[in-house]
């Protein structure tokens, strides 16, 4: 788990930074290991500072276990926080976000989400990338910070 310090750090240096979708799902699930780190992430972009960008491949993400087990509820929920949360811009996959993860993908061998996730940022103009997928920590172009980081 990442120490409060080193993501307080993280969060002071950027300006914008771009969230990957497992700091969404351990929000939304009020994650006991990540309870603390995601809640803090969320403080500081609902306060613009940083602001954040994500994919609407997140949003694909978040919705798959919902609809798989039929709770509309929840459905509701994460499109609700999606579409009113301050300062988190939800970025539509561009060509030029297209380009960008295709030339990534063959540059680090990244799957096709996480080569849209960190396009994403990257033509959004965020330097940093919060996830827990250690792949995505090969991206040299941008400040990743691992949540399961030491």
């Amino acid at each position: 788990m990442v120490k409060s310090g080193r993501l307080r750090a993280f969060l002071a240096r950027h300006k914008t930074i771009a969230i990957d979708t497992s700091p969404f799902i351990y929000h939304l699930q009020d994650h006991p290991t990540y309870r603390a780190a995601t809640a803090a992430i969320f403080a500081a972009v609902e306060r613009g500072h940083p602001s954040a960008v994500t994919s609407t491949v997140t949003m694909l993400e978040l919705l798959v276990k919902p609809f798989k087990e039929r709770n509309i509820e929840l459905v509701n929920t994460i499109y609700a926080l999606g579409s009113r949360y301050p300062n988190l811009l939800w970025v539509e996959p561009s060509l030029a976000v297209t380009e960008r993860a295709a030339q990534l993908r063959a540059r680090y061998n990244l799957r096709t989400p996480d080569a849209i996730q960190a396009a994403t940022a990257i033509v959004s103009y965020a330097t940093g990338l919060i996830t827990n997928d250690v792949a995505l920590a090969r991206v040299e172009d941008l400040d990743v910070l691992l949540l399961d980081g030491a």
